[in-house]
Formats: structure tokens, C-alpha cells, sequence
């Protein structure tokens, strides 16, 4: 039924549908859903604790013998910089005053798990079919122990460099992440963001550098979009902002009625949630203090001071301090359910490459 099965060979899934993993926005009821429907279900361990990603993962592992995808975040830890944390703060300062709050209260921890040996062991222990990064690839000893459960490794590029860096690097295919991606940017070998490329123009181009397969990620929502990455030499694409209209989606009701409203000029690129670069929808802060700012701190640092707002805020139905991760493809989604909706994207693809 698919011509090119390069992914569905290697990964041993059905269709060539994968679920992003989004940090904060799903946990093991979407994975299951796509997994039992045939696509890849993906696990985000960035912001869950050891014992939180191990009952996920039971959870998983008692529910779906498919195939499922971890994906950790293999950052580097930041030096905290007081000047600058009280810089930020000091931006934020009217803010604080406005919601009732004291500047100079305490600053909550912001904290996003780079992958360690702890995240190690989670991985030795249920040993899922395929392990994914964020921001490059971890240690070559962690890397190679990931490799020894038999774990398929992915990660995510953003340029041509970048997925060949990878490819030596060893990781078994290439998550090619347009500009238009939702969520944080994969971008690991610069900070540079005006280098980031879109998807249409990437894929095709990382296809051509590399010899492993190629999973096209970024302002895919529907039919025509994977159709448009399978004729630029995708085995596979990736979809998120899709995935948040599910109702196993794990946003807030705030995140969720933005979306509803999310157009393709209504998002872009911030660093003030957590001080990497990320594509969200425009929120109060984001117009007023960024989107880009160079006074917050490193990441993943930069929340902590926001959090209070977010707090104070939230409950009275105001997105204006929170991040609104969203992806240009947010006008194209469906509320489905993941399930249904991995289903009627294979099906509806594939009818379109059936025709043609």
C-alpha cells in the first residue's frame, strides 16, 4: 500500500504517521491511541520526574504491545547567572506588580530533564523500540547503551548540518523539522536562528545529504501535507499541533480554545518561556517584551520567573504569560480523537497517492 516502507520496516509500525512528542501537552493516553492505531505513539520525559515516566511507561507497556517512541531533551545544563535572572526578573518587574505580586519573591525552579543515566536505566528497563532526542544526541556511552537495548535512535534537524551531523553520529533516521514546527526547535549546532529552514525547502534537502530515511515534521495537519512531504522524499512525517485537538491532548483550557484561533500568522518564534527558541501562539508577553529577548535566561531557565504570572492569570482565563505551543498548521487540525485521527490521515494520504 506504501511505496516507500523504509520507516514502517524499520520502526515496525503500520503507517507512516508518527505522533510528536510534546512535552507538557501529552502523556500515555495519546501514546497508546496512535500506537493501537497504527501509527507511532511518542512519550515526551522532558518534564516528568523519574517515577512519573516510569508509571507512564507501565501504563503504556499494560495497554498496547505496538511499538511506542520515548523522547528525552539531551541539553546541556545551564550556569545560573544571577545578573541576569534579576534582569529578567526586573523586566517582568510591572507585571508582577499589575497581578498583586511581589517582585521579589522567590523564584520558582524551571526545570526541562536533559537524558542522564536515570533516564538511562527507564530506557534499559522497558526497553522501547524507539528512543528520540531533542537539541542533538547525549553522550556517545549513554547513546551507545540506548543503542544495546535495540532501541531504534531518532533525533530532530533543523539543517542540512545538522542531519548529517547525526547521521555520523549513528541515529537510524532523521526527524527534518521545518520552521513551521510547533514547540521547541531541535537547533543544536547554532543558536542562529535566522538559519532555520522551512520544511518544504529542508526535506528534499536533507533527503539528498543523508542515507538513512527521512521523517518530514513541520505545518503538517493533513492529507495534502503528507502527500506534499512522500513527493519531497519523506519515508514518514511527524505531526503535533494536530494531536493537541485530541481530546487526550493534556493542555489546559486556555491552550486549547487558542488553538481554535491559532491562524499561520498568529504564532512565532520565543525564547521568553524558557530561553530557547520554540513557535507558540502571540500571546500579551510575547508582543510586549519579545518575542525574542536576550535578557532571558538560558534554558531552560527563563520560565521560573513567568511562572508566578502563569499562575495568578491562568484560572482567570488569561493566556497572556504562558506558552501557547502551537505550529502554522494550527487552521488545518480536526478535534478527533488520536486514534480516528492517525487513521484518517493514513487513509485520506493515501487515497490522495492512490489517485494521482
Amino acid at each position: 500500500m506504501w511505496k516507500d516502507r523504509r520507516i514502517l520496516d524499520l520502526l515496525g509500525i503500520e503507517l507512516p504517521v508518527i505522533q510528536a512528542p510534546m512535552a507538557g501537552a501529552n502523556l500515555s493516553d495519546m501514546v497508546i491511541a496512535v500506537s493501537e492505531a497504527g501509527g507511532l505513539g511518542s512519550l515526551p520525559c522532558a518534564l516528568l520526574s523519574i517515577d512519573k515516566a516510569r508509571e507512564e511507561l507501565s501504563r503504556i507497556r499494560q495497554k498496547t504491545s505496538k511499538p511506542i517512541n520515548v523522547n528525552f531533551f539531551c541539553h546541556q545544563a545551564p550556569v545560573f547567572d544571577s545578573e541576569r535572572e534579576a534582569a529578567w526578573k526586573q523586566r517582568l518587574k510591572d507585571y508582577y506588580m499589575e497581578l498583586g505580586l511581589d517582585p521579589a519573591m522567590p523564584t520558582p525552579p524551571s526545570a526541562r530533564a536533559p537524558f542522564d543515566e536515570a533516564f538511562l536505566g527507564l530506557v534499559e528497563e522497558f526497553r522501547p523500540e524507539i528512543v528520540s532526542f531533542h537539541f542533538g544526541l547525549p553522550r556517545q556511552d549513554l547513546l551507545n547503551r540506548v543503542k544495546e537495548t535495540g532501541a531504534k535512535v531518532l533525533s530532530s534537524a533543523t539543517t542540512v548540518d545538522e542531519a548529517r551531523w547525526l547521521e555520523r553520529e549513528g541515529c537510524d533516521a532523521i526527524i527534518a523539522q521545518g520552521f513551521e514546527a510547533g514547540g521547541h526547535r531541535g537547533i543544536f549546532l547554532t543558536d542562529d536562528i535566522s538559519t532555520q529552514v522551512g520544511t518544504m525547502a529542508l526535506v528534499p534537502q536533507v533527503v539528498d545529504a543523508v542515507k538513512v530515511p527521512v521523517i518530514a515534521a513541520g505545518g503538517i495537519a493533513d492529507a495534502r501535507g503528507i502527500v506534499a512531504a512522500f513527493a519531497l522524499g519523506a519515508s514518514a512525517v511527524q505531526i503535533g499541533t494536530a494531536y493537541l485537538f485530541t481530546p487526550e491532548a493534556t493542555i489546559s483550557p486556555v491552550h486549547r480554545q487558542a488553538l481554535k484561533g491559532a491562524g499561520s500568522e498568529k504564532t512565532a518564534l520565543t525564547n521568553l518561556f524558557t530561553g530557547r527558541p520554540a513557535r507558540g501562539i502571540v500571546n500579551r508577553v510575547m508582543r510586549e517584551v519579545g518575542p525574542i529577548s536576550t535578557s532571558a535566561p538560558d534554558f531552560p531557565l527563563a520560565g521560573g520567573a513567568l511562572a508566578p504570572l502563569r499562575q495568578k492569570s491562568e484560572p482567570l482565563g488569561s493566556g497572556d504569560f504562558m506558552s501557547l505551543w502551537s505550529g502554522q498548521a494550527a487552521g488545518l487540525s480536526r478535534e478527533l480523537p488520536a486514534g480516528e485521527l492517525t487513521k484518517r490521515l493514513a487513509e485520506e494520504a493515501l487515497a490522495r497517492l492512490s489517485s494521482r
